[in-house]
């Protein structure tokens, strides 16, 4: 029985072109996706925030994903911040600190554009106690529309970016033969008391708390369909009882990036992610994808 693991029908082509050179590289784009946490009642574990991305999504269209998005170019100007800073982030992250404040900014920016959830309060110890009503849900709009930056939905607010309510978990980058390529980065956060996630987005037709184990054995059974960055950081959370494990976990997470590797093996393209032997695929050698101008 086949799992759910998104798979578009275009790829096996483009990845027989990238194993023989037809097929240059895009460069990925700088992304953050964040995993929002909550404890269930009683102890009994942990639940994650998930939706599904709009069938009409160009990009991974159906398929159960996290908020987020990628870096707003205005992301590395200065912005209202608290907690571990930039420099501090770009050790983690392995990048520069102008970059890791980008990369933090989005991963905040979209998860309150797309969630409604805002990892943020008027100083470094308070958290927005509620983001529902008309004028935040304006404020979302006029982000999702890049009508606002972050850095002034902030100023306007008063509220400063709480950097300490991430915990960094895990980096992909999108396959080299995909022509819509992100460098992403996973982060953890618990639900901020008081909040609430919205039901839907712009980018999303549904939405579910699911529990880690549930979702993963309803991806094995081939009901959720997901990307493999998704599913296996969904599986990471696995060990963890409650989200304040999962947070303290974060620490411990490897950053590395994950890309997937063509390589050409005889009369077929073997696909694979180090390190994540369960996203293997077997390609045959077959026609090859068009050039311009519909020569082959």
């Amino acid at each position: 029985m086949a799992n759910g693991q998104w798979y578009p029908p275009e790829w096996p082509a483009r990845i027989r072109a990238l194993a023989s050179g037809e097929l240059t590289p895009a460069t990925p784009r700088r992304a953050a996706t964040v995993m929002l946490l909550r404890d269930e009642p009683g102890g009994t574990g942990l639940r994650v925030h998930m939706l599904r991305r709009r069938a009409s999504m160009a990009f991974a269209g159906g398929a159960y994903a996290y908020p987020g998005g990628g870096v707003d170019p205005r992301d590395e100007g200065p912005v209202r911040w608290a907690g571990p800073s930039p420099a501090s982030w770009g050790e983690r992250l392995g990048v520069s600190p102008a970059e890791a404040q980008a990369v933090v900014c989005a991963a905040v920016r979209e998860t309150f554009e797309e969630a409604g959830v805002l990892l943020a309060g008027p100083g470094p110890d308070s958290v927005v106690a509620d983001t529902t009503g008309e004028t935040w849900a304006a404020d979302r709009a006029a982000l999702e529309a890049h009508e606002l930056s972050f850095a002034d939905f902030l100023d306007r607010r008063g509220l400063v970016l709480r950097s300490d309510l991430l915990g960094a978990w895990a980096r992909w980058i999108t396959p080299e033969f995909e022509p819509r390529r992100y460098d992403t980065w996973f982060f953890a956060a618990v639900l901020p008391a008081g909040q609430v996630t919205v039901e839907t987005s712009g980018e999303a037709d549904r939405t579910e708390w699911a529990r880690p184990a549930d979702a993963a054995a309803r991806y094995d059974r081939g009901e959720l369909l997901m990307m493999p960055p998704t599913i296996a950081t969904l599986r990471a959370l696995l060990p963890y009882a409650s989200v304040e494990e999962a947070l303290a976990g974060a620490a411990e997470q490897d950053l590395t990036p994950v890309v997937a590797e063509a390589e050409l093996r005889g009369e077929e393209v073997v696909l694979t992610w180090p390190g994540h032997e369960e996203f293997t695929k077997h390609v045959p050698t077959g026609p090859r994808i068009p050039r311009q101008g519909g020569q082959s």
